[in-house]
């Protein structure tokens, strides 16, 4: 966790571990500029794709993307672009990166970016399942799919060439964590919450060596943010109402550190293959613990709504109440973020995690 006394060193030693990176590491796997963004997960990185599928849980209806270009809901769930949008405009490619399913996008559009990411999936299948979301084995299905699509109209070579030097982003397992382990009854009768990680830790590293069989070479496996501490969880804490559930963050840190490990595992094991650790917790964290410092007046509550409970359509049937200034908010809805934390999210990124791939 960030600490203000701390801010300054806790900075200059991620400048220094970026810096020591980029000479250190063999070019082989970060050879070149970054040729599109791809993308899998869940809702904190949806750009869109359960609005042209029959879901429930969707960001299409005001007040979603009421500050994003044209003030038009997109089916992200933020007020304006996430944090893959930000990350692909940092590294030199388009301002956003569309969703596969939109059928609108040709795959010139789809050539430098793609994002096939559901709001609900999890990296179980039984997570995405009680969402009604496309899982995650479906999501790296339509990759193969895109693949062939991108062969056809460019040609082998060139295809290829996009594929190996795209970066892979994953941003998912929060709906695991919160929703399906702690509040679903078969996971929690199956496993301890180790043995839980170990599965999801499993499961994340078969997709990747998956889309490492495919053709990817640069990917950041995300970790899940502080969970116990977005709105909805804090509306439902009957033990201390309204504060962050702490085991919900423990479980949550226990998932990151495990995640960490699995990327140096499989950096090992993938020749020619570059992985990198993307951490979600810290800085949320230091804001939620001192949100004056970086510029929040609240880290309790969603912008839409009462800010306890609304997210999807929720939102919209409060759109009118929605808060004046999103950037004063940490979340945007009851379990997502505004705009101005998927920039500064993607912005420690960049300098961070994904420095090597510059």
């Amino acid at each position: 966790m960030m600490f203000p006394h701390g801010r300054q060193h806790h900075y200059l030693y991620l400048l220094v571990l970026s810096s020591h990176l980029l000479l250190s590491r063999s070019t082989t796997a970060a050879a070149g500029k970054v040729s599109a963004i791809i993308v899998f997960g869940d809702s904190t990185v949806d750009a869109g794709n359960n609005v042209y599928n029959p879901f429930v849980s969707r960001g299409s209806l005001p007040p979603y993307g009421r500050d994003f270009n044209g003030g038009v809901p997109t089916g992200r769930f933020s007020n304006g672009r996430i944090i893959p949008d930000f990350i692909s405009e940092g590294v030199g490619l388009a301002s956003t990166v569309p969703a596969y399913f939109d059928p609108t996008n040709t795959i010139d559009r789809l050539a430098t970016g793609a994002n096939f990411a559901s709001s609900g999936a999890g990296l179980d299948d039984l997570t995405s399942e009680f969402f009604m979301a496309i899982p995650l084995r479906q999501q790296i299905e339509s990759f193969r799919e895109y693949k062939e699509r991108l062969t056809l109209a460019m040609g082998e070579s060139d295809a290829g060439e996009i594929i190996a030097e795209a970066l892979y982003y994953f941003g998912i397992g929060n709906n695991d964590i919160s929703v399906n382990y702690f509040f679903l009854p078969e996971r929690r009768a199956q496993f301890t919450p180790p043995e839980y990680v170990a599965f999801l830790i499993d499961v994340a590293g078969a997709a990747v060596r998956e889309v490492y069989e495919l053709g990817g070479r640069k990917i950041q496996l995300t970790g899940v943010l502080p969970v116990g501490c977005v709105p909805a969880m804090r509306t439902v804490n009957t033990q201390r109402p309204g504060e962050c559930v702490e085991e919900l963050n423990q479980y949550a840190v226990m998932f990151n550190a495990e995640l960490r490990v699995a990327v140096d595992r499989l950096n090992a094991e993938l020749a020619g293959a570059r992985l990198g650790y993307g951490d979600l917790y810290g800085l949320v964290s230091a804001i939620v613990a001192y949100p004056s410092e970086y510029g929040f007046e609240n880290v309790k509550q969603g912008c839409c709504g009462t800010g306890l409970v609304e997210m999807s359509f929720l939102c919209a049937l409060d759109a009118p109440l929605s808060c004046h200034d999103a950037d004063k908010y940490l979340f945007f809805d009851s379990a997502h973020f505004t705009e101005r934390v998927h920039k500064m999210e993607a912005r420690e990124m960049l300098s961070t995690s994904l420095a090597v791939f510059m």
